[in-house]
């Protein structure tokens, strides 16, 4: 596990070869001024300016790679307050399409993935307008049951598409919104942003004209008929995860209440979380990230009070910045201290692994490696995709069976923080009770996995 204090300091010897002229010039300065040349304030200015930018450079350099969140990072902006079960997903918006086109549903039945090749080695790439480049966004295979008006038919589709990474989530949970042109019905368009709304990954609630909120999360119908609405209107914005509708015109405000007041009448149920078959849709493996693992320990820190925190995305936003294994996004995460003291919210620009962000749709949990004091936060993103079931676990009992955890068991939380408290590092998904340094914990794990 590595820590901020190594990687700045190998960021400030990197910083120091890039810019030696600053030392250099100070050296001279330092030998003109003991022989006496007027000109040694010259090389001192030029060795101080130029050596002043060395920990500036080291310390942007490694906030970048090691993104660690501090109370400098605490959401100062309280004029939007998210919901504890609120997940904001600030996607490119979708195509208009033309006015002919029939926006409709589509359920994934297959996916793999073709491609995702980027040419950097994981390094840091800026584009200058352009949201999603080709090389950063994955080339997907779907086979697709598009779902046609009543009269109109199904019919099945494939092809290949590039999935944005911020909507990969959507092509787990197999529901997308797609455009079906009339005069061409195998030619079908997904709409990624309206298809991770309609996949439930990002949650959506209306509020009506008396100032009653409804949920309407994962209610596909509901929300494939206020899609529709929004585009007949030219587009309704969907502000933070809620639609005012005193905010828009009074015409879309009424079909709106129209639109609640017959799902008032008729409810509909959710929607699961991800549709059957979903292990036909699963391109996680192939995707960049990192398996999930019960994490590495450093035995200072955990003996110290070093402790894992689990937190929540609140939001996350595009920015133009890609690496490999994932895309740099602007994120909100709502903190739980380990001491029960109240969460609080922090903004922190973060690289968010490409599997991670493929199951998106169930859950945005993460977990933090904390210090002591519990004033600075890590991302672990091994354990967090982990606990997200990105890797399924596994413990072998000291008699050598091997039990199955399934993805997302609420047993990993507990057995993560068990290993940490006895400073035992476990960088695989497999817990193996025979082994020497874990036949101790081989008691408290098992009961851990009789009362999960």
């Amino acid at each position: 596990m590595r820590s901020y204090t190594g990687v700045l300091i190998g960021h400030l010897l990197f910083a120091t070869v890039c810019l030696f002229p600053g030392p250099l010039a100070l050296a001279v300065a330092y030998v003109a001024w003991s022989e006496g040349d007027d000109w040694a304030w010259i090389a001192l200015t030029v060795g101080l300016a130029v050596s002043a930018a060395v920990p500036v450079m080291a310390h942007r350099a490694a906030r970048q790679e090691f993104p660690r969140i501090t109370r400098r990072d605490r959401l100062k902006d309280t004029s939007t307050d998210y919901a504890d079960d609120t997940f904001v997903l600030c996607a490119p918006r979708s195509e208009t399409g033309p006015p002919e086109a029939e926006l409709v549903r589509a359920d994934v039945l297959e996916a793999s993935l073709v491609r995702y090749e980027p040419d950097d080695e994981g390094t840091f790439t800026t584009y200058g307008g352009d949201y999603a480049p080709a090389e950063f966004t994955p080339l997907v295979r779907l086979r697709l049951r598009v779902r046609r008006d009543e009269g109109a038919g199904r019919f099945e589709v494939a092809g290949e598409w590039r999935v944005p990474s911020l909507c990969l989530s959507a092509v787990t949970a197999g529901r997308l919104a797609v455009f079906v042109d009339p005069a061409a019905p195998s030619k079908v368009t997904p709409l990624w942003p309206r298809s991770a709304l309609l996949a439930g990954t990002r949650t959506c609630r209306v509020v009506d004209l008396e100032g009653r909120v409804t949920d309407v999360t994962r209610r596909s119908g509901r929300q494939l008929e206020q899609m529709r609405l929004s585009r007949a209107a030219g587009g309704v914005a969907l502000v933070g995860d809620t639609i005012h509708l005193g905010r828009l015109d009074p015409e879309t405000a009424a079909r709106y209440t129209a639109l609640a007041d017959r799902y008032s009448a008729f409810p509909e149920e959710q929607a699961p979380v991800s549709e059957p078959g979903e292990e036909t849709r699963w391109i996680t493996d192939g995707l960049p990230g990192g398996a999930g693992a019960f994490g590495s320990v450093r035995r200072r820190w955990a003996r110290r009070g070093g402790h894992l925190v689990r937190a929540r995305f609140l939001r996350m936003s595009g920015t133009t910045t890609f690496q490999v294994h994932g895309p740099v996004l602007d994120t909100v995460l709502r903190i739980r201290p380990a001491d029960g003291s109240p969460p609080f919210d922090a903004s922190r620009r973060l690289t968010v692994p490409m599997n991670y962000l493929a199951v998106l749709n169930h859950t945005q949990d993460v977990v933090l490696v904390a210090t002591p004091d519990s004033t600075s936060f890590v991302v672990d993103w091994a354990r967090t995709n982990l606990l997200a079931g990105v890797t399924t676990a596994q413990v072998v009992t000291p008699d050598g069976r091997v039990i199955p955890l399934p993805p997302r068991s609420p047993a990993l939380w507990p057995l993560m923080n068990l290993l940490v408290s006895h400073a035992v590092s476990r960088p695989t998904p497999v817990l193996d009770l025979r082994t020497p340094r874990l036949r101790h914990l081989a008691g408290p794990v098992m009961d851990v996995l009789r009362s999960s």
